[in-house]
């Protein structure tokens, strides 16, 4: 990976994560909101010129908020890229696989057979999320597959759609039977980042750093499948291990970021297409570049879900299907002849 495009990547973190504490529907000077940053380095004192309320906003309210929407932009970018490699289909993606939509069953499960509230969701959710994400790939890909042993990029995401729209019957159903959890479940299903304290943050942060680091040690072998499995074993490599390491461990991070920030789509489909047309194919520069892009991705998303409409704060994933519809038949358009 060319040095360049890591300091780019980081550039857009640093000015994503500066835009996105400084402002809101209160602004606070960006250079007091820097020097208040740097405050929280043990054994630094600055003056940042900042009022004891402005200090609170900051650090109470937006900071917890944009630390969770980096962490959620990146699970979703990173797993985006890992199912379009170990499915070798540009259009695969946690959204069109039915991924999400079994994850938020799962997660609606908890919610209203606990009586929990999603203000502060239990520590096993993330755990429900990841079964129905599991249950989910296994019947998009068995799906794709039926009546044939190969599974063009069409049938895969026709098979997601299937079982998207089977998940999220039952979770329609769920609903239905347990009305007094509708409103809260169906905002929480438009996707939100609004958090309240770091309790979202500090539970998914395992799940992340997990996802993280198997797949990542996975670049290698990404690269070597897209040249076919019969190929892939020649040069040493166990194509289908390999591709259920990856499909569990994106499933894992799917979930975890679903389980707190409900359905967010299309992030893995324009921050890993975006940086393949800019850098090119290989999963050893595009898995670390969609973490730090779709990391600053969704934490500029969330801005202007909070701020475009005023003090009405737009669902985050109402601003993503808007973004990635169109970039998503640019995809379709041009997926014949991109390399995954």
């Amino acid at each position: 990976m060319r040095p360049a495009w890591l300091a780019a990547g980081v550039l857009a973190v640093l000015v994503a994560v500066l835009a996105g504490l400084a402002f809101g529907s209160a602004s606070l000077p960006p250079g007091g909101v820097a020097v208040e940053m740097l405050n929280l380095i043990p054994g630094v004192r600055l003056d940042s010129g900042l009022s004891e309320r402005e200090i609170a906003i900051l650090t109470q309210l937006r900071l917890p908020r944009v630390v969770l929407g980096l962490l959620v932009g990146a699970m979703l970018a990173l797993a985006g890229a890992a199912y379009q490699g170990a499915f070798r289909n540009p259009l695969a993606d946690p959204h069109l696989l039915g991924v999400a939509a079994g994850a938020g069953l799962g997660v609606t499960a908890v919610i209203v057979l606990s009586a929990t509230s999603t203000t502060e969701l239990p520590v096993t959710v993330p755990m429900a999320a990841f079964a129905g994400a599991v249950l989910a790939v296994a019947l998009t890909w068995l799906l794709g597959g039926a009546g044939s042993r190969d599974r063009s990029p069409t049938a895969l995401i026709l098979a997601g759609v299937a079982v998207s729209a089977f998940l999220s019957a039952a979770q329609t159903f769920l609903l239905q039977r347990h009305v007094e959890s509708l409103q809260e479940v169906y905002s929480w299903l438009l996707g939100r980042l609004s958090t309240a304290g770091w309790h979202d943050v500090q539970m998914i942060l395992p799940y992340v750093l997990v996802t993280a680091a198997i797949v990542l040690t996975q670049r290698r072998e990404l690269d070597v499948l897209t040249v076919g499995d019969a190929e892939a074993a020649s040069l040493g490599l166990h194509p289908q291990r390999s591709r259920y390491l990856l499909i569990i461990a994106a499933s894992l991070g799917t979930a975890a970021a679903v389980s707190v920030s409900g359905i967010i789509g299309f992030v893995g489909i324009i921050v890993p297409h975006t940086i393949r047309l800019l850098t090119g194919p290989s999963y050893r520069s595009l898995l670390p570049l969609s973490i730090l892009f779709g990391a600053a991705f969704l934490t500029l998303t969330d801005l202007l879900a909070r701020t475009v409409a005023g003090d009405a704060e737009i669902p985050i994933g109402v601003v993503t299907a808007f973004l990635g519809a169109p970039f998503f038949v640019l995809v379709m358009r041009t997926s014949k002849v991109m390399p995954t």
